[in-house]
């Protein structure tokens, strides 16, 4: 069953409040993000598994599927992000010095929306995980929305009422992540 500790109708305010807060380079408001529940993200990861099921070979297949069924379909819904493009574009012409560092800025500044949303999920008492079918699933995504064909598709981050504890991972040392200098 398909569950949110927060109803529907306060995740939209919610994502929409980290939209307006965060700080974008030279004001440029890149980011755009979708929120699918019902029946929208029921279609999403439809569509994930159409474009897969034209690329992964039938043996295997059945594996795939089953993992979009039991770790992405069956939340309550999923978050789309984008990058508006026609705007990096815009800024790359107007700050030409720039213009190559305007398509990192806006990765970065959808990553910290990204961030921002999971901690709110989290906080509700849900789980959420980042997924990248993109640029696979881009086409079908802007055409099943009727989305702007300037928008790139950075990331899907479907979410819900966690029903099993994510599996231990092997992590580096932070001897070899983390450094400080003092002089």
């Amino acid at each position: 069953m398909k569950k949110a500790k927060k109803s529907e109708h306060l995740l939209l305010p919610v994502c929409s409040s980290f939209i307006i807060t965060y700080k974008y380079v030279v004001l440029s408001q890149t980011t755009r993000v979708a929120l699918l529940t019902g029946k929208a993200h029921e279609k999403l990861w439809n569509i994930v598994k159409n474009v897969l099921r034209e690329r992964v070979p039938a043996e295997v297949f059945g594996k795939t599927e089953e993992k979009i069924d039991g770790c992405f379909a069956c939340g309550y819904g999923t978050i789309l992000y984008f990058e508006d493009m026609a705007i990096v574009r815009s800024l790359q012409e107007s700050f030409p010095t720039y213009k190559d560092n305007f398509p990192i800025w806006a990765e970065q500044t959808d990553a910290m929306h990204q961030l921002a949303v999971w901690t709110m999920l989290e906080d509700a008492g849900m789980g959420a995980s980042l997924q990248h079918y993109n640029p696979l699933i881009d086409d079908e995504v802007r055409k099943a929305w009727n989305l702007p064909g300037d928008w790139k598709l950075v990331a899907q981050m479907p979410f819900g009422v966690p029903v099993a504890q994510p599996g231990s991972k092997e992590v580096m040392s932070l001897d070899e992540r983390v450094f400080e200098f003092t002089d």
